[in-house]
């Protein structure tokens, strides 16, 4: 058994195989060390390329302790993306930066959480990402799976001060959007049903009760409240886990983690503002 073996990616010839950089378990003696002591946070930064051609690092940090992952990579124009995965109490946060146009009357950044309920396999556990090693730090990744849009209604704002009830990352997380957590009534009705205090959830405004009610982009006046989109992705992240086989003297056959799979998933979110101007990135080009 090979210490990288079964990484993000393999390279095939004849003869002596030579591997491309990988990201790996440390499953011999010599690399346990690396690992830390167990149950302690760990981080490996990624390099990644944006759909713009542009190459950024991935922060990616995992707290098997806490039963928690966090990634943060930063875009193009700026703007810092987070998300949180809090496995214990099923909760994803994601978490926007927005740097803001300062010339159109916008503060120096807009901060954003969309928080949802976390699925089994949407992302390794966190025991397995606090394992993950890369031999060749400069190789610059690309997902091998791109994962299909998924467009999301937010129709329910969280209250910052009770927010800890559903996750205590959410006060770590969204201290700087206050004002602007939101998630979606399905969810709400699954972490009810956990007993999570229903008191930290406020319905918003629809269009069923304000008929007046457009799309941001669609909507001429700054400060008329519509319904805005904001669109992010996750460029790269460890999807799933991979398993190899082997054999062993007398033959039975086992499985093993031997590496992990990397995905790439976008996300839209569509939720209430009290004024266009809060969402000046959903404009009518």
């Amino acid at each position: 058994m090979r210490a990288h073996e079964g990484g993000e990616g393999r390279g095939q010839g004849r003869g002596r195989q030579r591997r491309r950089s990988c990201l790996c378990w440390p499953l011999l003696g010599a690399l346990v060390a690396l690992a830390g002591a167990a149950g302690a946070p760990s981080e490996l930064r990624v390099r990644v390329r944006l759909p713009d051609g542009q190459v950024t690092e991935e922060s990616l940090q995992a707290d098997s302790g806490a039963d928690c992952v966090s990634l943060e990579l930063r875009k193009g124009d700026g703007t810092l993306i987070t998300l949180t995965a809090d496995f214990r109490q099923e909760v994803k946060i994601f978490r926007a930066l927005i740097l803001g146009e300062l010339e159109r009357g916008q503060s120096q950044f807009q901060a954003l959480c969309f928080v949802t309920r976390l699925h089994r396999n949407e992302i390794i556990p966190s025991e397995s990402m606090a394992k993950l090693r890369q031999k060749n730090p400069r190789t610059v990744r690309q997902a091998e799976e791109v994962r299909a849009l998924e467009h999301l209604s937010m129709d329910v704002a969280v209250n910052f001060s009770k927010g800890l009830q559903l996750s205590s990352h959410i006060h770590n997380v969204c201290s700087e959007a206050k004002e602007a957590i939101y998630t979606r009534e399905e969810d709400v009705k699954f972490w009810l049903e956990k007993g999570v205090d229903g008191s930290m959830f406020e319905v918003l405004p629809q269009s069923t009760d304000l008929p007046d009610l457009q799309q941001c982009r669609l909507c001429t006046d700054r400060w008329k409240p519509c319904i805005c989109n904001y669109a992010l992705s996750i460029e790269w992240y460890p999807c799933m886990l991979k398993y190899c086989k082997s054999r062993d003297v007398s033959g039975k056959i086992s499985s093993y983690k031997c590496g992990i799979r990397s995905c790439q998933k976008a996300y839209s979110f569509d939720y209430y503002v009290p004024q266009k101007q809060l969402c000046l990135w959903d404009e009518e080009t």
